[in-house]
């Protein structure tokens, strides 16, 4: 019997209305016939995408939880239209041991309502070799925490794992620039919120993807540059295609903001890397077919975010406008309909190996969303699912919007009601 029937589908890319057939969480057809069955969903021309796959997100479970939780920032992706996240393993305890490994799946069997993936962090070799066992999507580094030598070392231990060419995702600010840069802004004696962007300059993230770079060829390691946000570093990495395995990712609030934010909203745009100095800075037009869109989703409370800049923590809420900032983008002219799927499902599933999943094609996952790309409105936080009740987007206009998000042939989110699936 089928799981669900979705009629009346726009597919990018093909002419004319389609019909979905998930069959046990597989799509088992797609054809311009309507079958029959008792459970069917009439889309009325909506254009349908592959479920949307985050690589980035924070959802802070455990050990972090009042900023948010497994259940509520997997309920706040299933509203922005996404089916398969990769969590990030900086909580408490970090996700970098076997035991902390395997309580974090158990975390997400019980509260996430879409498809959850882990990213393993560093540890000693002994700790990443147990946790390779479980083949995690990638070993996460933080280069702005780590000391050349250790790097390297980092670098060496992967490379020796008991893994089949594990990849290596990097979070990449220079930790000897960022430490004199902030130790510089903070003898200045200010506090404006833009003295962030000072403090981490551009100049950090170019240094450590030089380095990381040098790094994955010495050990024949692929990696993914996180959250990329200077041009220079864009320009580095793209002259390095075909000597490294490399991709990279870039967020909403790096590609729509520069630095100028921080003079209007203050330290709520504080996320690191910071948002780049005008000129310095990459911008809707660097997006290509090619490209990776990860959310950084990383949200904190909002009285944490009132403190001053130096005691203000680093990161805000991005999954549940990122599709609508995109696809206004589209309407706007400055974004092409045909790479979406691309940039937001397919890309992250052919560089994170996630079988069965990217595409919208017979045997792949019943993982779906769909989208009215006419629908307006305005972003509310109070509105949204993730705790994070903050956003530099608050009260901006948006123009095409996810209706509907379909996980394994089950429907966990219908104009912007979310189900408790667990």
């Amino acid at each position: 019997m089928n799981d669900l029937v979705i009629k009346n589908c726009k597919l990018i890319g093909k002419t004319g209305e389609y019909t979905i057939i998930i069959e046990d969480g597989k799509i088992s057809d797609i054809s311009k016939l309507t079958d029959k069955s008792d459970n069917i969903i009439d889309v009325k021309g909506q254009i349908v995408l592959p479920g949307l796959i985050d690589p980035h997100v924070h959802f802070r479970d455990p050990g972090l939880t009042y900023k948010e939780n497994m259940k509520t920032g997997s309920m706040a992706a299933a509203n922005g239209g996404f089916t398969t996240v990769i969590d990030m393993p900086n909580t408490i305890p970090q996700t970098n041991t076997l035991k902390a490994y395997k309580e974090k799946l158990e975390i997400v069997k019980k509260k996430s309502v879409i498809n959850t993936l882990i990213h393993a962090g560093v540890n000693t070799f002994e700790n990443m070799n147990e946790i390779a066992k479980f083949n995690p999507v990638s070993y996460k580094i933080f280069t702005d925490l780590e000391s050349d030598s250790t790097l390297n070392e980092i670098f060496s231990n992967i490379s020796k794992l008991n893994l089949d060419n594990p990849m290596v995702t990097i979070h990449c600010e220079d930790k000897k620039v960022v430490e004199d840069s902030t130790k510089m802004m903070k003898e200045k004696g200010t506090d404006n919120p833009i003295d962030y962007a000072y403090a981490r300059p551009s100049n950090a993230e170019d240094t450590a993807v030089t380095k990381v770079i040098d790094l994955a060829k010495k050990y024949n390691l692929k990696i993914h540059i996180c959250h990329l946000s200077s041009k220079k570093s864009l320009e580095i990495i793209k002259n390095e295609i075909g000597n490294v395995d490399i991709s990279y990712e870039f967020t909403p609030h790096h590609l729509l903001l520069n630095a100028n934010a921080f003079n209007e909203y203050g330290n709520i745009v504080k996320t690191n890397p910071p948002l780049r100095l005008e000129g310095e800075n990459l911008s809707i037009s660097n997006v290509n077919e090619s490209a990776i869109i990860g959310t950084d989703h990383a949200p904190h409370s909002l009285e944490e975010k009132k403190n001053i800049v130096w005691q203000c923590p680093s990161g805000m809420p991005n999954i549940e406008n990122v599709l609508s900032l995109l696809l206004t983008e589209v309407n706007n002219k400055r974004l092409d309909l045909k790479i979406i799927p691309k940039i937001l499902s397919e890309n992250a599933a052919n560089r994170f190996n996630l079988k069965g999943k990217g595409k919208i094609q017979k045997g792949y996952d019943g993982d779906l969303t769909v989208i009215d790309l006419k629908k307006e409105g305005q972003f509310n936080v109070d509105e949204f699912y993730t705790k994070g009740k903050y956003s530099p987007f608050n009260k901006t206009s948006y123009k095409g919007k996810s209706t509907m998000t379909i996980v394994n042939g089950k429907i966990v989110m219908e104009d912007n009601i979310v189900y408790d699936t667990n």
